[in-house]
């Protein structure tokens, strides 16, 4: 099926358009005027202790409400608890049924990638670039999430990230802020539809607001310094995109930001994200980052929760300092009752808009409903896991055509450790995976080729569960003996799947790693592999981009798969034996060297450019590598085929334009020059050649997912307006300039078909 994403942006724009940029169609499905008086009228009734307390959401354990410790079943009689993770129906009894004003909880949950039915990871989802397909993977966790009684997602993570140490850049959409802005749009039209009061429908949750991804080192937690211009032009654009998209909730996030912690810094929480962005949702803290304002040493824990209720944080989620201080801060009037009632409204509109004060139980009482429970890991769900996992895998090199499997392959020797180990391919924050539809790599292959095919298994080397072996390569007799037995099989054998990568837990959070190349047993093994003689297949499966150099430089074929949900192995199945071909193309750039990082595609435009600057010995590089070498492994968007595309023919209706309401049409030939039907995803980029500030070399401005024929040739257009051309000037001001531009249509960022224009003012 073709993906015509411009189609789709333009019917979630359009719903935009009609309702206004705070909020998308599921906001406007309550009577305002009636929820405003229903709110003024509960907010009137309550007294300053149960507003506090719907500030505050429970964790696990004893949080502290109101200045006492005491546990959660207390806490909801009492009110002081206004949001708890899980789905707790007795919790909500007690709350609705004890408590003196009834105010029912929402439950929330880190539905990441899936529920019961776990998709690939959001890295590896990204790589499809198919947005409707993404839309609905998370219309599909919406659904099972419900049905569970969870009413609240803390999805998407939208942060761009750059750096591969960072574990948790396997959450987001990568580098890219336009694809990351078109994500994101899709991921909360899918979780929220266009209306909140449906049984499958459920707030989401934009995070981690705002610029996590750019954590220092890519260590988790860490600080994060950049300009404000730099922010709104490269990171802040998937935040505003979610906010758009009427997402109705957003999290806060770790690190500082111009020196103030994200949690309390009133330019995030107040300027930008309400006043410049017209958010009317409610912003939640992540776990513990109130307290943690005291960490950052910006404050004392106090101080922390004085500064956050004063920038616009609205929730607290278990550090419990706004039932500890709060009242304290009130009576001394370091806060006023206004700051308290805006973060109360707002999260009292939200449950309004679910439906939960007309039945508090709508979600919970799904969990007894056998017809809902059908829903978990159903046939129709996990042929979505599927199929996103086969448009989610990246055929990263293919020398002669190793790859599909063929007649030829008679013998197909499996080896590495992942290969047997399905649990390992849910991937970070998996919700409530079920494995009972998933298989090992193996199985997968051995249900796909059939009779006339054997599939053996060697495990190749130790596993990599933990950190423990790491750096075993093969000082053991176990693992000698493990490499001897997979020699043996793949002597034996037509061709070598070499199963290699990292299980889940080495990514996500808590997860960065200084090493991002393959384990060095997992090379020991490759190592052997390759004496053999016999053609290696390298399948990875890791939750972030790796160092792959050696690994390009030794064997003919590479696949990235990434961690691949329910149905990892059938996706790679599909690929390998040819039912699927190939589509997907890179969202994040892969370096050669570790050294490299951070990388992205891109970047600013240096005064002395390879390959631009007079004195090649004086240029930006490293000096210990070849100077080709100094260009990533695999670039941004690229991704390759068991076809051929041709670019060809690159024109302009015209080579000016003058004033916002022109437009250029750019337009290319593009061909599939293969024997088989095909999906390419064909890139748009501009260039700003010369502007006020300095500007990137080249940025994604469109794209297209378009399936072909054998043989078929598609012309392939983009309208570019003023829109493409805009950005955020030193002055923070978002508008375009007049001047000479680059468009660029291509199957990735290296591969560039250019044509220069000119736009008038």
């Amino acid at each position: 099926m073709t993906t015509n994403y411009s189609k789709h942006l333009k019917r979630l724009l359009t719903v935009v358009a009609a309702v206004g940029t705070s909020a998308l169609s599921a906001f406007a499905q309550v009577d305002e005027a009636k929820m405003n008086k229903f709110v003024d009228d509960l907010m009137a009734k309550m007294t300053v202790a149960e507003k506090i307390g719907q500030l505050n959401l429970g964790a696990a354990g004893c949080p502290i409400v109101v200045n006492s410790p005491i546990g959660l079943e207390e806490a909801a009689a009492q009110g002081y608890i206004s949001a708890c993770g899980g789905a707790n129906m007795d919790l909500q009894r007690i709350a609705v049924e004890k408590s003196r004003l009834g105010i029912p909880i929402l439950f929330g949950f880190d539905v990441i990638h899936g529920l019961s039915t776990t998709f690939p990871i959001p890295l590896a989802m990204s790589t499809s670039w198919n947005m409707p397909l993404i839309e609905r993977t998370a219309q599909i966790a919406a659904k099972e999430a419900c049905a569970f009684g969870i009413c609240w997602t803390w999805s998407p993570m939208v942060d761009i990230a750059r750096d591969p140490r960072w574990g948790r850049i396997a959450e987001g959409a990568g580098e890219d802020p336009y694809l990351g802005s078109c994500i994101a749009r899709a991921m909360v039209h899918g979780y929220q539809g266009d209306d909140l009061s449906s049984d499958t429908t459920l707030l989401a949750c934009f995070k981690h607001y705002a610029l996590y991804g750019a954590a220092e080192g890519g260590r988790d937690y860490n600080t994060v310094d950049m300009s404000r211009w730099y922010m709104h032009n490269f990171y802040l654009p998937p935040y505003k995109a979610a906010v758009e998209a009427g997402c109705a909730t957003g999290m806060s996030s770790f690190n500082v930001v111009d020196g103030v912690p994200a949690t309390g810094n009133s330019y995030l929480l107040d300027e930008v994200l309400r006043r410049q962005w017209g958010f009317k949702g409610f912003v939640v803290s992540d776990a513990f980052s109130i307290a943690e304002i005291a960490f950052h040493r910006a404050s004392d824990p106090e101080g922390a929760a004085q500064l956050a209720i004063s920038a616009g944080l609205d929730m607290d989620l278990a550090s419990s300092h706004y039932t500890k201080y709060l009242a304290k801060l009130l009576d001394e009037k370091k806060i006023t009752m206004e700051m308290i009632d805006r973060s109360v409204r707002r999260i009292l509109e939200a449950k309004y808009r679910l439906g939960l004060f007309d039945d508090p139980y709508r979600y919970l009482k799904q969990k007894s409903d056998p017809a809902r429970q059908a829903c978990f890991l159903c046939d129709e769900h996990v042929a979505v896991a599927r199929r996103m996992a086969g448009e989610s895998i990246v055929l990263l090199k293919n020398d002669g055509g190793l790859l599909p499997l063929s007649d030829k392959h008679k013998r197909i020797a499996v080896v590495g450790p992942i290969g047997r180990m399905p649990e390992q391919l849910f991937g970070t924050w998996s919700a409530l995976p079920d494995g009972r539809k998933s298989v090992s790599v193996a199985e997968a292959l051995r249900r796909a080729v059939g009779d006339g095919c054997t599939v053996t298994y060697a495990q190749g080397c130790l596993d990599t569960e933990g950190y423990g072996d790491y750096y075993n390569v093969d000082g053991t007799e176990q693992s000698a003996e493990m490499i001897a037995e997979a020699v043996a099989s793949a002597k034996d054998a037509d061709v070598v799947v070499a199963c290699v990568g990292e299980p889940s837990g080495w990514s996500g959070e808590v997860n960065s790693r200084v090493y991002i190349g393959l384990p060095p047993s997992q090379k020991a093994l490759l190592k052997a592999l390759k004496a053999t003689g016999k053609p290696v297949i390298v399948l990875v499966m890791s939750g972030r981009p790796l160092v792959l150099t050696d690994e390009d430089a030794t064997f003919p074929a590479i696949v990235e798969a990434w961690h691949g949900g329910t149905s990892a192995a059938d996706g790679i199945a599909d690929v390998l034996t040819g039912k699927v071909n190939p589509s997907a193309k890179l969202t994040t750039t892969f370096p050669r060297y570790k050294g490299q990082v951070p990388i992205h595609y891109n970047h600013l435009h240096t005064g002395r450019a390879i390959g631009e600057y007079e004195n090649p010995g004086a240029v930006s590089k490293y000096i210990d590598i070849p100077l080709e070498n100094n260009t990533p492994l695999y670039p941004f968007g690229y991704g390759l085929s068991y076809n051929t595309y041709a670019y060809s023919n690159l024109r302009v209706d015209k080579t000016s334009a003058k004033g916002e309401n022109d437009a250029i049409v750019v337009s290319i030939d593009v061909t599939n020059q293969g024997e088989r039907s095909g999906k390419e995803i064909v890139q748009l980029y501009v260039t700003d050649l010369i502007a006020s500030t300095s500007r990137p070399i080249l940025e994604l401005k469109g794209f297209e997912k378009l399936e072909f024929n054998p043989g078929e040739t598609k012309t392939v257009s983009f309208t570019v307006t003023t829109e493409q051309l805009k950005f955020y000037n030193s002055d923070l001001k978002y508008d375009w300039e007049p001047g000479d531009f680059e468009l660029a249509i291509a199957p990735n960022s290296r591969d560039l078909n250019k044509v220069k224009i000119h736009w008038e003012k």
